[in-house]
């Protein structure tokens, strides 16, 4: 079949994979204001809980359809070479169609059963709250996945932007929704707000490629599916979105041992990895998906695998390390002036610890957001899924012994050592361990130590907003005077990216 050329144009690497980064940060922007939504409407109650417990089933769908994203775009450039990205596309439309459907009957027919399992099993309130919920949330997930789909669709053929501006016009609208109905119609206004989100985020991308199918006059019959057979498409889902999923699910596993701990629990944990996963979302979700483009364009050996990881995972530590000081110092103070009265005093308080004990999942979460798009460069994938499910029954195993000696402060820390096996597993893959582990090593005492300096002198003499405002100028000072040698190179080499 005669191979396409089209001549050179559209957007430089780097600016369509920002603009892809974008378009994904905007689904965990999303996340935050209803977060913060919840906590003002609602507070911290049994109906929170049950609520929060479901929404950690929505983010393990949403992620795979991130995964998804990536793995399917190497085979959509390739089809539109062969002039049948319609074919390949709706192939895996097939495919997306065969994991749908079960999670929409499981939501419908089986929410009651997955709700108490979720929730513990402790509240009839929590259950009902998680039930009402599943059965919105999923069906926006799975619009998601679709949406992921339709964008890689127009990936392929240079386009970044409509799917940007469809995930943008998508959180627009449910945020809108939620704000409108939430009073009069309760929590679950949020959900429908979700549902929007994802309805439109789908209906834009699709519009896309229904414009570009008609603009260039394809025939109907060019949407007929081709290419691999549909298990092997199942094969690319479950190898691709096999890890991303099961890091979520470390999170998911944790809800029904914090619902057992008593009311609000579960409410307040989700709030903290809420904060936690939204500093590594801002900085290494998308700085290791926008620095692995040029990679995949020359190459990638184990020592500039190990090099890379390390690079990128300076700079987004260095604003944890902030992050970590302020909650540290004034994490109660925060977390009411976000969350609203309910979050205030010992409640506050409680996230606000929650989220300096997840730092060190923070820290090594960095290293796998990092890591994990360079195993697609590598195309080193065939261990994934081993990797995902020895993590998870690790996990299970840690979280039920840490909720026994340290309530909710012992789940951050299983989180942070599960995650911390994928990363090494990771690493492993990309021959890269050693140098690799030490690099971010080192980069996190040297953060650490540049926190404490900065921090602890504001801690003994002010109060804790005074203390956190202080000792963040203090920290930013550090950094630009010592310019820690391992930051200095970092920043060179991500600069000299192209």
């Amino acid at each position: 079949m005669s191979k396409r050329t089209d001549p050179p144009g559209g957007l430089g690497s780097l600016a369509s994979a920002a603009l892809t980064a974008g378009s994904t940060l905007l689904v965990a922007g999303f996340a935050a204001i209803v977060g913060v939504l919840i906590a003002r409407e609602f507070g911290r109650t049994d109906e929170t809980d049950g609520f929060f417990a479901a929404y950690g089933v929505f983010f393990v769908v949403v992620l795979a359809a991130q995964a998804i994203r990536i793995a399917v775009l190497p085979a959509l450039a390739r089809s539109r070479a062969e002039w049948r990205l319609a074919g390949e596309i709706a192939g895996f439309a097939v495919a997306i169609a065969i994991v749908a459907v079960p999670l929409l009957l499981l939501a419908e027919l089986a929410a009651d059963p997955f709700a108490s399992l979720l929730t513990g099993g402790e509240s009839d309130i929590a259950q009902e709250a998680a039930v009402d919920a599943l059965r919105w949330m999923v069906p926006a997930a799975v619009a998601h996945l679709f949406a992921g789909l339709a964008a890689s669709g127009l990936a392929a053929l240079d386009d970044y932007a409509t799917a940007a501006f469809g995930y943008a016009a998508g959180s627009a609208a449910g945020l809108a929704l939620m704000l409108a109905r939430v009073e009069p119609d309760g929590i679950v206004a949020v959900g429908w707000g979700m549902m929007l989100n994802g309805t439109i985020a789908l209906l834009v991308p699709v519009a896309g490629l229904a414009w570009r199918a008609r603009t260039t006059r394809m025939p109907r019959t060019a949407v007929r599916p081709t290419g691999k057979p549909l298990v092997s498409r199942l094969g690319v889902f479950a190898t691709a979105a096999s890890l991303p999923i099961a890091l979520q699910l470390l999170y998911v596993v944790c809800l029904p041992f914090a619902g057992r701990l008593g009311s609000g629990s579960v409410t307040s944990f989700g709030y903290a990895y809420l904060a936690a996963a939204s500093l590594v979302s801002v900085t290494a979700v998308s700085l290791g998906l926008v620095t692995s483009v040029p990679l995949a364009r020359s190459g990638l050996s184990p020592e500039l695998a190990a090099r890379h990881v390390v690079s990128a995972s300076w700079v987004a530590l260095a604003f944890i390390g902030a992050a970590a000081g302020v909650f540290a110092l004034a994490g109660a103070d925060v977390v009411e002036a976000f969350l609203g009265d309910a979050y205030g005093g010992d409640v506050g308080a409680e996230v606000g610890r929650l989220v300096v004990v997840l730092a060190p999942w923070m820290i090594v979460s960095v290293g796998v957001n990092v890591a994990f798009p360079l195993a697609f460069v590598v195309e080193r994938l065939r261990a994934l899924p081993l990797i995902a499910v020895v993590a998870l029954g690790i996990h299970v195993l840690l979280a039920w012994i840490a909720v026994a000696l340290a309530d909710l402060d012992g789940l951050a820390v299983a989180l942070a050592v599960s995650t911390a096996f994928v990363l090494a597993a990771l690493l492993v893959e990309l021959q890269a361990l050693s140098p690799a582990s030490r690099g971010l090593a080192s980069a996190a005492a040297v953060i650490a130590l540049l926190s404490l300096v900065g921090f602890l002198p504001a801690a003994l003499l002010l109060g804790s907003l005074a203390a956190a405002t202080a000792g963040l100028l203090t920290y930013v000072v550090l950094v630009a005077l010592v310019r820690p040698r391992g930051l200095r190179t970092s920043w060179a080499y991500l600069r000299a990216l192209r």
